[in-house]
């Protein structure tokens, strides 16, 4: 192996594999690429059923823990990432929301100086080819496959919910990564031809043909190699062997949002006091490493479904041996899709511009390790804020690469967070009462009719919410005069040079909706940064606001009110 390339990227994940691939596309440069994890040939990971599976096993994904919340009395919850080609896209949901408009805007407010929603949109659409063709919102003909599954027309609970939506006085939309994302609609997903289309898959795959590329897999990064404040490389080891590679141009951490901090601090950047309890020299004092830490929690509001539609009279051995065999054979059948194919965003309270509230609608009552809840035929929705105003942090603590980072998120830690969860709960079991749902909706599951007052809503809440997934934002962009910014709007990190940072870290804060499209949208747009390439064109789209925001929650009230 030879030691020196212009470009080595740390991670082939979400982020990574999109580097590799732009990166080596013109054949002038050399690009190393390091992996911790291995190949991504699973059936469990390329099959979008089986999507519980890779994120619960040591072999793709790590296990990380939260340290003891203090705001969910106690409980540490689960926080996988990708350990896999294609990182945390090979192991996720495959969920494809790029979020609201309003949330790019967001990051450019918050000091991330050309990352409004009009300049992030060339990108996004360059990352896709969607099934419904190209339009001025959506993507034709790019790496990233998504669809609309291909089991709404059969399954009656889908299009029940939507239908509810607009009774409880909220709006539908046809395209919620389009011109509108408020309301109740289809949910699309990242798969291509029934297929998981994980950035391994729509990017890595290509870039792997050409020999300017070089993959090295099962590596543990130690850290950026330093001269001064300059990255000149990156020290791993492989099979027991510590090796050094060199950059004649740029290193670029792509390890994630627990990966990159990790790898910051390791190498002597971060803050001072973290560095030095952990016995880390310090190469930069950088106090923003591993601060701004977000997420988004959800619950499964359950009912017991009336009717023999739902998916859990698919959960047998027998019935899951015959999804799979037809998925080997065809690609198609409900192995071909993550089955949340209806969904919706709504804003809790009027005053919010845009929406905080996320579901993913299931037809079918599981617990979070994909097993059944219960006999019988039932139903749920993944429903939670997702603009929480929480912070947490990672820290290393210890100078070990093999030793896990100290993860806290202080989640539900203010008082809003609280209200937004009660908010929640009560506007779910409204949405679900209405008449759409009378055909199939049993008794409540969980939480329970019982859980009604804001105490006990709270007490439900804390017991039995847990993470999305979505951690992000611990590496933040943001401008010259904030000392907790991390790197500037070109993803560099400040105060050294050769080194950027690309992955769902580098977020200033949250978008509403999940991770892994926008954090693509970052990895391309990042691409032309590195390589001096000018911003693809933008061309104003519009972008729909509920009129009268200000003054209402929805556009009118429920069909039916709950007592």
């Amino acid at each position: 192996m030879q030691q020196r390339y212009d470009y080595i990227i740390v991670g082939a994940g979400s982020a990574g594999c999109v580097l590799a691939d732009r990166l080596t596309d013109s054949g002038e440069h050399q690009v190393l690429l390091l992996e911790a994890g291995g190949t991504d040939k699973s059936i469990f990971i390329q099959m979008p059923t089986a999507l519980s599976y890779p994120m619960n096993t040591e072999k793709y994904a790590w296990q990380f823990e939260t340290v003891a919340e203090q705001g969910l009395d106690g409980r540490q919850l689960h926080c996988p990432r990708g350990k896999v080609l294609g990182g945390s896209s090979s192991i996720n949901g495959m969920v494809y929301v790029r979020g609201h408009a309003c949330d790019f805007d967001q990051w450019e407010e918050q000091g991330a100086k050309g990352w409004n929603y009009q300049s992030c949109l060339p990108y996004f659409r360059r990352a896709e080819s969607w099934i419904g063709g190209e339009d001025n919102y959506r993507g034709g003909n790019g790496p990233v496959g998504t669809c609309g599954g291909n089991d709404m027309q059969r399954n009656p609970l889908y299009q029940a919910f939507i239908d509810a939506g607009k009774e409880a006085g909220y709006p539908e939309t046809k395209d919620y990564n389009g011109y509108q994302q408020e309301g109740f609609g289809p949910m699309h997903m990242t798969v291509d031809g029934g297929v998981r289309a994980s950035t391994s898959n729509a990017y890595l795959r290509r870039a792997l043909k050409r020999d300017n590329l070089t993959l090295v897999k099962g590596v543990v990064a130690r850290k950026v190699i330093m001269e001064g404040k300059t990255a000149v490389g990156v020290e791993f080891e492989k099979s027991g062997r510590v090796i050094k590679a060199f950059a004649k141009k740029e290193v670029v951490s792509s390890a994630g949002s627990v990966g990159s901090v990790q790898l910051l601090q390791l190498s002597g950047i971060g803050p001072k006091q973290v560095l030095a309890e952990a016995g880390v020299e310090l190469v930069h004092d950088l106090p923003g490493v591993g601060q701004n830490l977000q997420d988004h929690l959800e619950v499964y509001f359950q009912y017991h479904c009336t009717q023999p539609i739902t998916l859990n009279s698919k959960l047998g051995l027998v019935s899951k041996g015959l999804i799979g065999t037809e998925w080997i054979l065809t690609r198609k059948g409900l192995g071909a899709t993550n089955h949340f194919e209806s969904c919706a965003f709504i804003r809790s309270r009027k005053g919010l511009k845009w929406p905080n509230i996320q579901y993913h609608f299931l037809p079918a009552a599981m617990r979070y390790d994909g097993q059944a809840a219960f006999d019988g035929h039932g139903f749920q929705v993944h429903v939670g804020p997702n603009k929480p105003e929480s912070r947490g942090s990672i820290e290393i603590t210890s100078s070990n690469p093999s030793d896990k980072p100290r993860i806290e998120f202080n989640y539900i830690s203010t008082e809003q967070d609280r209200q937004d969860w009660r908010d929640c709960i009560r506007l779910t079991r409204e949405i679900l009462m209405q008449p759409a749902m009378d055909n199939f909706r049993g008794e409540e599951i969980q939480p329970g009719v019982d859980v009604t007052s804001d105490e006990a809503i709270d007490q439900w809440v804390t017991e039995n919410v847990e993470s999305a997934y979505h951690p992000s934002c611990s590496c933040k962009m943001g401008a010259d005069d904030d000392p907790m910014a991390v790197l500037d709007e070109a993803c560099r990190v400040r105060g050294v040079a050769g080194l950027r940072v690309v992955d769902s870290s580098i977020f200033p804060t949250i978008p509403n909706g999940n991770l892994n499209a926008p954090t693509i949208m970052v990895a391309e747009r990042a691409a032309d940064m590195i390589l001096g390439k000018p911003s693809l064109e933008t061309n104003e789209q519009a972008v729909w606001i509920a009129p009268d925001w200000q003054q209402k929650q929805r556009n009118t009230a429920p069909l039916r009110e709950l007592d």
